[in-house]
């Protein structure tokens, strides 16, 4: 039988205009699967609800443990007391230094020069000169390892122009980062009335140190180096570095009215934990109490990921679009903190149309996906389209037929 392309190609090229024109199917609508929790989950949010508090027997002022990827509070020991910080004032300081070198104001080779008003200050240091200039890299490795208050100083006045313009920027980033317990009046920690922060947001910027800027854990993991081509001899004054498998830092602090203080971090199996410990008896009981605390997470809790930002959920169709598919992916990492023996009752929820219509935008939300444990939604996170499928237009498409018949009747 002989096919008269001359008279079908028209034929096809009406039936898909009025398709074009008036479209029959509707799209949009969404449909519920249930994927297994090998696959993907969402992030857990935020908590500050402990479930745990007091059956660890602290001996200190205050304490908290928190998970670090999600800030979920494990366990509360008086947390919002305001109490001393000591040194442990330092993590914001580093938080500061960390911005800066992110912005491009410093770099690690950044000479800095040291002030009368640093080379004067008591407590932990290394003994600056007003004549010598040392590197960011190596006033960080002062700070991180020894807690050198002249270190800080000069370099809060190298960023600032001043200690007391340093603060405020201290204080303006502790109310950003919701730190409703602290005032800074320095920035090296030295006993100072009104100086006072909490365990619980000593954990927030801790937090935001590790997550913002996790090269920091070159600096204090360090046990032991040198400055001044080896004549400044530094030892960590964090011994859980040494003796605490996983241990990531991160500042200690003591002073007589202070006492013994502690911001520790350690990750073990994708867990993040960091336990703050204040006003502890002794340098001993500081530790001991900070691994406690440790120990008590990591043998409870795990940190499920099964998904990173970008993974691919599902190809899904596009309707009149320039291309018949788009990916459809995880707008974020994703993943979910558990009790152990709790993994079974994972459960993942995703709500995602079948089919787009064009025109579809990049990153525009397509769905949702939720996590699920013991029936409680946990977290979520959305998911987008990969990339941009304009719509075809009814003219590129008559371009195309025509083009195609012409070819056909050449």
């Amino acid at each position: 039988m002989n096919i008269n392309y001359k008279l079908i190609i028209p034929i096809i090229l009406l039936v898909l205009i009025f398709c074009f024109l008036f479209p029959v199917v509707s799209f949009g609508a969404t449909g519920e699967f249930v994927w297994s929790s090998d696959e993907i989950t969402s992030s857990v949010n935020a908590s500050t609800a402990s479930e745990n508090s007091g059956s660890l027997n602290l001996e200190c002022g205050g304490a908290v443990l928190i998970e670090q990827n999600t800030g979920k509070v494990l366990y509360d020991h008086h947390m919002h007391e305001k109490l001393k910080p000591a040194s442990v004032t330092k993590v914001m300081t580093i938080l500061l230094i960390m911005e800066a070198l992110d912005s491009g104001k410093i770099t690690l080779d950044t000479q800095i020069p040291c002030s009368e008003n640093a080379r004067s200050m008591g407590g932990s240091q290394i003994w600056l000169d007003t004549r010598e200039m040392l590197t960011v890299n190596e006033m960080l490795k002062a700070i991180c390892v020894v807690s050198a208050n002249d270190c800080t100083v000069a370099m809060a006045e190298y960023l600032a122009g001043s200690e007391e313009g340093f603060v405020l920027q201290m204080n303006q980033k502790a109310q950003a980062l919701g730190m409703k317990d602290t005032t800074f009046k320095n920035c090296h920690g030295i006993d100072e009335d009104g100086h006072e922060t909490s365990a619980y947001d000593i954990s927030l910027m801790s937090r935001e140190l590790l997550i913002n800027h996790p090269s920091i854990t070159n600096y204090t993991t360090i046990w032991m180096d040198s400055l001044r081509d080896g004549k400044s001899q530094l030892v960590n004054t964090n011994k859980l570095i040494r003796n605490y498998k996983g241990a990531t830092g991160l500042k200690t602090g003591s002073t007589s009215l202070a006492l013994y203080n502690l911001s520790a971090s350690a990750t073990r199996d994708d867990l993040s934990l960091i336990a703050v410990v204040m006003k502890a008896p002794t340098t001993k009981i500081r530790f001991a109490e900070a691994q406690k605390l440790l120990d008590y997470g990591f043998s409870t809790y795990s940190y499920r990921e099964f998904g990173k930002k970008n993974d691919v959920v599902k190809s899904l169709t596009v309707a009149k679009g320039t291309l018949k598919n788009v990916n459809a992916i995880l707008e974020n990492s994703t993943g979910a903190l558990v009790k152990k023996g709790q993994e079974k009752n994972l459960v993942q929820n995703v709500n995602l149309a079948d089919t787009l219509q064009a025109p579809v935008i990049k990153g525009q939300t397509l769905g949702e996906i939720t996590y699920s444990l013991n029936g409680e939604v946990v977290g979520r996170s959305n998911i987008v389209a990969e990339k941009e499928i304009p719509q075809v237009s009814l003219w590129s498409m008559m371009g195309f037929l025509f083009e195609s018949w012409y070819k056909l009747t050449r």
